[in-house]
């Protein structure tokens, strides 16, 4: 930060100048004279040639020298000001309370007449005599309006505003004329000795009208202006000698430095302005993170008792974080940061820099080492949880680890071999991190510095991180977007529903029903999933390729174009697709590797079109694996083209210009491959793979997010999101799941379903579910990864009743069957595909 008059004095004892830039310790005013000699003589300089002799004693107001002042000189007391030391003298004060000295020598600077801003001086001076006040009236007498101080700080930022052209550059002089009024007025040590007060009331008052004041001035300008970094750096740097750390007022002004100190630097950084100079230096910020990271190593160390956690404070770790992100900012634009710098230093660097570089550095290992040794005993309190089978009592508080170990990882960036330490001991509590990311990390957050390592993560961190970025289903249902959709109509309707509704509405959720059928709710809307996305990807309709070797995964089909909407529907299923992530249903459809890698912007190889086309995939391989003699002689008879057959007609394209004229070789042989896959692959589906992107990025509500969302996963995580397991329906996981209402597990009709139901065939089995739950493919974790347990519930209906479902609820309903034959009729029936999977109940 420069220093000039303006300059922000430090907090040290020095008072050995009388300039206005030399530095000031903090007022301390005694409330009465004190003892010994009380008579006094000292000068008042008027002129830089004329002085004035004053006698007077110590326990005489500053107002009453003005007096005599006035009537030896004619200069009213409101056009005077005297400064002692630096520091302007109050009316209210005494020349006691003010350290004046036998022979000392002060300066009478014209007040009106002297600044633009006369006004300005009224209003400081008002709001500096009534703190004194206040401050010597101890109890204070009643005041009729508590919140006066208050009222008068905010009249001197409104005073500065009331320009109407507020973005002006005459707008702004005047706002920073007035901050520089108030900062040379001593006002700032004025309102931090009220609020050290032990006077409860004034304390309240000082507070109230500091974090007033400091907002209000923050918030009247887009960009800040020197004077009030100065004004908020001197309360912080006062706050922190007198109150302390911990005392609100000062994390208060310590936050507020901290966002002003990271806005700043992030524009000057987007600015990529390299002359411009921060309000707000390095110097400046670092003793706060030097502060900060010393407080979150205590509380990192505060026991070592195996059932105890240290507490960080959810407030400590977020200034610790602001301060960071702006000193980071500002160590790579000062640096010019090529590269991350080596410790010990390498290369000459300003002594501040080099000096907060050096220990920054340190930081990062201690806290580092400290995080370690928390994760370990939240890795054994975790282990033994489970063994007890007992939930995490701890997980808000764990949180904060997370955010700090992020602000660990933005600092390893800094520096050589800091990355790779940071990451290696990640590796070492892959688990627990893992574990904490699953349970603690927050949809708001930057959760990206994850994936920096994504080796170290498993499915569960990947899809946690991924459905952060997919939109949260609203529980309000006006706030849904609703469908009537008739099933004869299925596909076409759905359509209809989709393309034309309102994205915001779209992202809220969707609230489904069947035309002429009561059922409702989350289970109807399941069933539409998988019906729809059965339609989509059915090839009869030509939008999708089945893989030859994988029924079940789907990628654009070339020849869609048969269908003058194909492009339409492609946007729509990207729609689907990423709504059915977004309601977490799995679907049963997978989309083919090649397919995935477009959509997450990637490359595809020769090993990517393995079940795509197995037969291309097993001839190129056999080309690159032939003896190059034997392919120089043009024993292939290839060129640069591919030939297909598109509506009926043979089609002849060229992977190169002259393509046809190019004959495959030994040394070409592999760019000929990459050009065939990238023309099968990604040339002749580019656009429809294009609108199936713009429907899925539609719900994400960008590209960017779409790309950051597939960044999150890979390609057997986003199989795991649509098809769910692989594994077959185990009953005993179903078993376990299950609870009962009007039955117990005792019951002979519970002991036959069972039996019933561990006899019936794999398909029968996914009937029954579906019939139960609307849902055909569990989740990865099987039953447990569900929203809620099963149910099954006894009903009163005669014993010739079918069983019946709430699949909302999962409640699957049935009477007390009076023998084993008759349930297994029952169940047989229902567990036909054209009864389970077209049911219409609720």
């Amino acid at each position: 930060m420069r220093k000039d008059q303006n300059a922000l004095p430090s907090s040290s004892n020095s008072s050995s100048s009388n300039s206005p830039s030399s530095t000031r310790p903090l007022p301390s005013w005694p409330r009465s004279s004190p003892a010994g000699d009380t008579h006094l003589q000292f000068f008042v300089r008027i002129l830089s040639y004329h002085s004035l002799v004053v006698q007077a004693d110590s326990s005489d107001t500053v107002r009453s020298i003005h007096e005599k002042i006035e009537s030896i000189t004619g200069i009213s007391i409101f056009e005077q000001r005297l400064i002692y030391r630096g520091r302007q003298l109050q009316l209210e004060q005494t020349l006691a309370e003010c350290k004046v000295q036998n022979d000392a020598s002060l300066n009478l600077v014209g007040r009106m007449r002297s600044t633009g801003y006369p006004e300005a001086w009224h209003l400081i001076n008002d709001v500096v005599s009534m703190i004194f006040r206040m401050y010597k009236t101890n109890p204070p007498s009643n005041r009729q309006n508590p919140k006066t101080l208050r009222t008068k700080l905010t009249n001197f930022v409104s005073d500065s505003l009331k320009d109407p052209l507020r973005d002006s550059v005459k707008s702004r002089e005047k706002l920073s004329g007035y901050l520089q009024i108030f900062n040379s007025s001593s006002a700032t040590g004025a309102l931090v000795m009220l609020y050290m007060s032990s006077c409860k009331t004034n304390k309240e008052e000082a507070e109230e009208a500091i974090k007033s004041f400091i907002t209000s001035i923050k918030n009247s300008w887009k960009h800040f202006c020197l004077d009030t970094v100065l004004i908020v750096l001197e309360f912080c740097r006062l706050l922190n000698k007198t109150a302390g750390i911990d005392d609100p007022l000062y994390c208060f002004c310590r936050r507020t430095l901290g966002e002003m100190a990271k806005e700043e630097s992030i524009g000057i950084a987007n600015k990529d302005i390299e002359k411009k100079k921060c309000l707000i230096g390095i110097h400046d910020i670092f003793p706060f993170v030097n502060e900060l990271a010393s407080k979150l190593s205590r509380d990192l160390m505060s026991s070592t008792e195996p059932t105890f956690f240290p507490r960080l404070s959810p407030k400590d770790v977020t200034d610790f974080s602001t301060f960071i992100e702006a000193m980071k900012i500002q160590i790579e634009r000062r640096v010019g940061f090529g590269g991350p710098i080596r410790v010990p230093l390498t290369e000459e660097l300003p002594l501040d820099y080099a000096d907060n570089v050096i220990i920054l550095h340190g930081i990062f290992t201690h806290l580092l080492s400290k995080l370690e040794n928390v994760l370990v005993k939240i890795e054994e309190h975790v282990e033994w949880g489970q063994k007890k089978k007992e939930p995490d009592t701890h997980l808000l508080q764990w949180y904060e680890y997370l955010r700090v170990l992020k602000e660990l990882n933005s600092i390893s960036k800094l520096y050589y071999g800091c990355e790779k330490v940071f990451w290696e001991t990640m590796k070492r509590r892959k688990d627990v991190l893992c574990y904490l990311v699953v349970m603690c990390a927050k949809r708001k957050d930057d959760n990206n510095w994850i994936l920096d390592c994504k080796e170290l993560t498993n499915f569960e961190v990947r899809r946690c991180l991924a459905m952060f970025i997919l939109p949260e289903v609203k529980d309000e249902y006006n706030d849904l977007h609703e469908m009537l959709i008739d099933r004869a109509h299925l596909l076409e309707e759905s359509y209809e529903y989709i393309v034309h509704a309102d994205l915001d509405s779209l992202r809220a959720g969707l609230f489904m029903e069947f035309k002429n059928e009561e059922a409702t709710g989350p289970g109807v809307l399941r069933e539409w999933f998988f019906l729809v996305c059965q339609a989509i990807f059915n090839p009869q309709n030509a939008l999708f390729v089945a893989c030859p070797n994988d029924r079940r995964r789907f990628y654009p089909n070339p020849a869609s174009k048969v269908d003058p909407l194909h492009l339409k529907y492609f946007s729509f299923s990207g729609k689907v697709i990423a709504l059915a992530l977004m309601h977490k249903v799995q679907v049963g459809i997978v989309l083919d590797r090649v397919f995935f890698l477009q959509l997450a912007g990637q490359t595809i190889t020769l090993e990517d079109i393995k079940d795509a086309d197995p037969y291309l995939y097993n001839s190129c391989k056999q080309i690159l694996e032939m003896d190059p003699t034997t392919i120089d002689q043009d024993a292939l008879g290839l060129t640069f083209i591919d030939e297909k057959e598109e509506l009926g007609a043979r089609k002849v394209i060229e992977l190169c210009p002259d393509g046809k004229n190019v004959i495959v070789n030994s040394k070409n042989r592999r760019r000929y491959i990459d050009s065939l896959i990238q023309h099968r692959f990604v040339t002749s589906i580019s656009e429809q793979v294009a609108h199936f992107t713009e429907g899925f990025a539609d719900i994400m509500s960008s590209n960017e997010i779409k790309r950051s969302f597939f960044r999150c996963l890979n390609h057997e995580d986003l199989d795991c999101m649509l098809h769910g397991s692989e594994n077959g329906i185990s009953v005993e996981d179903w078993r376990a799941h299950t609870d009962y209402h009007g039955f117990v597990k005792t019951d002979l009709q519970i002991s036959w379903f069972w039996e019933i139901v561990g006899n019936m065939t794999k398909e029968q089995k996914k009937i029954l579910l579906f019939f139960w739950t609307s849902i055909k493919y569990l989740p990865v974790e099987g039953f447990s990864g569900l929203a809620s347990r099963l149910y099954i519930y006894k009903t009163s209906e005669p014993i010739d009743r079918l069983p019946s479902s709430h699949t909302c609820f999962y409640r699957l309903c049935f009477p007390a069957y009076t023998t084993i034959n008759d349930m297994q009729e029952r169940l047989r029936i229902i567990t036909q595909e054209h009864v389970g999977c077209s049911f219409g109940t609720w």
